[in-house]
């Protein structure tokens, strides 16, 4: 997501103002989904990538708005973004289960901390020429808009698998797709090929997301995916179901056997 208050470009002003907007609108998409996961305890079937990675790029953002200098609506859309999506990691971070918490811990520590930390310093430290600085800077929020768009596949992949859009949130999806149009055409009427880049995917991704919906939108949740890592714990009861039912069946055909073999016996002893 980005902008910037400049009125030389009159259409790329206005979808700036309305970038800011959906943009809004996009991060408020998953209060639903946190006042689900509040009531219930529990981040059920919830992934932190898509929030840990969005932080992530708001932050990005707003250093490269620091380094072009008067791109106002940028620091403010995204400095927003930065509140919220921290609320929404510390939320999942309270309430999911130990394994789910040390792998959104790790990539907190990885990305938000370690990762962003180094783009700072090497931006800063090696690159002295303004102009080269900013280019650089904008190639590398490209790259990690495109991953705030690719974080969702591990949800898609599990709506594909699951065939239910329980997880899923359809506010998050489409507000994302709206945004992307918006920012793409902000991007093609500033000439800001940084913007417009990403925004490219992202609708792509949103339109997926969508259409999964669409798909897949009358499909009860599997009860194994009520709570969350049930859906391997029922594997495995399944798994040692079938062997108990191999051992059960081998031990009665033993048993058959042993008959026939013992009713044999009787038979030639009484010859």
């Amino acid at each position: 997501m980005a902008g910037g208050l400049s009125l030389d470009h009159p259409w790329a002003f206005a979808f700036g103002i309305l970038g800011n907007a959906v943009s809004f609108m996009v991060y408020l998409a998953p209060l639903p989904t946190f006042y689900r996961i509040y009531r219930k305890k529990s981040t059920e079937g919830f992934k932190s990538e898509p929030y840990v990675v969005a932080l992530f790029s708001a932050m990005l953002w707003i250093f490269y708005a620091l380094i072009k200098k008067d791109a106002y609506l940028l620091i403010t859309i995204n400095s927003f973004g930065c509140v919220i999506e921290t609320i929404y990691t510390l939320m999942f971070l309270l309430y999911a289960s130990k394994k789910a918490r040390v792998h959104t811990f790790k990539m907190i520590m990885l990305l938000n901390v370690g990762l962003s930390s180094l783009i700072v310093l090497c931006i800063l430290l090696l690159i002295s020429n303004g102009s080269l600085r900013l280019q650089v800077l904008g190639w590398i929020c490209v790259a990690f808009s495109v991953s705030v768009f690719v974080a969702p596949l591990s949800i898609i992949r599990q709506v594909i698998r699951t065939k239910s859009v329980e997880f899923m949130p359809f506010n998050l999806s489409f507000f994302l797709t709206l945004s992307a149009v918006v920012w793409f055409s902000f991007g093609l009427c500033s000439r800001d090929i940084y913007v417009a880049l990403p925004n490219i995917l992202g609708f792509a991704f949103g339109a997926i997301q969508m259409l999964l919906y669409i798909i897949y939108k009358d499909t009860k949740v599997p009860k194994s995916l009520e709570t969350e890592g049930k859906l391997s714990s029922v594997e495995i009861i399944v798994a040692n179901d079938t062997e108990v039912k191999k051992t059960s069946n081998d031990e009665i055909e033993r048993a058959r056997e042993e008959d026939k073999a013992n009713n044999m016996g009787v038979e030639k002893s009484r010859v």
